[in-house]
């Protein structure tokens, strides 16, 4: 197979990926509907094959019984064949007259036994009608009247319902083997996350040991150029927020009571000069300026930083971003960044949080993931679009426990 073959293979099938659980779910619901229809079409069968046997049963009767004496024992003679039907044989009072295959009936005794087949006698008045036997002499005169009652057999009973007992144990096979590879499938991109921050913050440590070096040496070598050297160290200082929070994500990160409302007006110094001047942005608090949060706030950091620089994006360096705090029910702690940028699309709003999703040429699409996974995650807290409208802006909001 060429490499070309190959490229355009993927190609082909790379669209196909996002809608791969629905043709698996048409399929199976397809399958479901054809076991469905081939079972009751077999039932319908042997239902109808019960039918034409009593009813055969019925028409010997009217044939061959010429005297109330001999009837019940040419009844027995000609029903002692089924095995498998439950009949019931009544005078025209309908008292009962015989039985067949009704187990519990041949256990009982007296009234016992009269009362259990006169209930059975209602249940298969309700299933179907009797079929009633008009008995007649060799001269053709009418001398009798019965009724057969009868019900379908236990066997087809079992089919009627196995095809959605089939089905429901298929379904829940099926659930249990989702929720299993769902549940692998998420301890491996644990795994990836791990290994990868873990990875970069082992390679980020030697270059930046070395920054620090170099620091220490120019300093030595060019005192003249304090202010230069200055803002050289606040870049290695940086690198060291970053590598610390690389860090974190590959270990258990330990929480901490913080004032929310201080570490976000530090986030917020922080970006202010680094983005647009045309970006206005402001922290707001209630009931007050004394409220607090376990959090990590490194990385707690990081993801008001990954809120805020999507907003900025996505108002193209002109607008304003909000962040409001306030008490929540239950103890929690909500923390709302508003921006008045272009919004997201009601049908993209449930992809925003998936890896790789990004509205941006050059964006990878992580970093609303890694702000999930570092809120719900290691925080125990919850990240979620609280409201977003096209050309007016989008707000999320986060809970953070108090």
């Amino acid at each position: 197979m060429s490499k070309k073959f190959k490229e355009a293979k993927g190609i082909t099938l790379a669209p196909l990926r996002p809608h791969l659980k629905w043709i698996v779910v048409g399929f199976a619901f397809f399958i479901s509907l054809g076991s469905i229809w081939y079972t009751n079409n077999l039932v319908e069968q042997i239902r109808e094959r019960e039918q034409r046997q009593i009813e055969i049963y019925a028409s010997s009767l009217e044939f061959l019984a010429t005297a109330s004496d001999n009837f019940l024992m040419i009844f027995d003679e000609i029903v002692s064949a089924n095995h498998t039907v439950p009949v019931i044989l009544t005078d025209i009072s309908g008292a009962p007259e015989f039985h067949r295959n009704l187990p519990k009936a041949d256990r009982l005794m007296g009234e016992e036994k009269s009362e259990y087949l006169n209930l059975e006698i209602g249940r298969m008045r309700e299933e179907r009608e009797p079929i009633e036997v008009t008995l007649t002499d060799d001269a053709g005169n009418v001398y009798g009247t019965k009724f057969i009652y009868y019900k379908n057999s236990f066997l087809l009973s079992q089919l009627t319902y196995y095809p959605y007992i089939q089905l429901s144990i298929i379904a829940l096979f099926g659930v249990i083997t989702f929720l299993i590879l769902n549940y692998l499938r998420k301890v491996e991109q644990d795994h990836v996350w791990v290994g990868l921050a873990k990875e970069t913050a082992h390679q980020l440590g030697t270059p930046l040991s070395s920054l620090m070096a170099w620091s220490e040496y120019f300093k030595d070598l060019y005192p003249e150029q304090k202010e230069a050297l200055l803002e050289f160290d606040k870049d290695v200082d940086r690198l060291k927020v970053i590598t610390d929070r690389f860090s974190s994500i590959g270990s258990e990160p330990q929480l901490a009571k913080f004032n929310i409302v201080d570490t976000i007006d530090e986030i917020v110094i922080y970006l202010q000069k680094r983005l647009s001047t045309k970006i206005q942005m402001t922290v707001s608090a209630f009931p007050g300026r004394d409220i607090e949060a376990r959090i990590h706030q490194s990385l707690f950091a990081w993801v008001i930083e990954n809120l805020c620089k999507n907003a900025a994006d996505a108002m193209e360096g002109k607008g304003s971003i909000h962040i409001s705090v306030l008490r929540a029910n239950e103890g929690r702690i909500a923390v709302d960044v508003k921006d008045t940028g272009k919004g997201i699309p009601k049908k993209k709003i449930v992809n925003v949080f998936r890896p790789g999703y990004t509205t941006k040429k050059r964006g990878w699409g992580l970093g609303l993931t890694l702000a999930k996974r570092i809120i719900e995650q290691y925080h125990q807290g919850k990240i979620f679009v609280k409201h977003s409208e096209i050309n007016k802006g989008t707000t999320f909001r986060i809970y953070l426990n108090g």
